[in-house]
């Protein structure tokens, strides 16, 4: 089966079924992840550029408890 006719039947798929095809890619990423295969040039550029961007901001985040007891306390839209 051809690239295009993979794309052409994604639509096609239930909800379940599409989740099912991003988790294998997902386990095929790593997997060539894991066996050396590095990110491409470009990906190299923007994740560089995305942690060069947060080394510039001054606000590194907050801890993940504070953020879920906020949004725990705030009340609902």
């Amino acid at each position: 089966m051809s690239k295009a006719e993979i794309l052409a039947e994604l639509p096609k798929l239930e909800a379940a079924e599409r989740t099912q095809v991003f988790e294998r890619l997902c386990e095929l990423q790593e997997r060539d992840l894991l066996d050396g295969h590095g990110p491409t040039p470009e990906e190299k550029r923007l994740l560089d550029q995305a942690l060069a961007e947060f080394e510039r901001d001054g606000q590194r985040g907050e801890p993940w408890r504070d953020v879920l007891h906020r949004l725990q306390s705030s009340p609902p839209r």
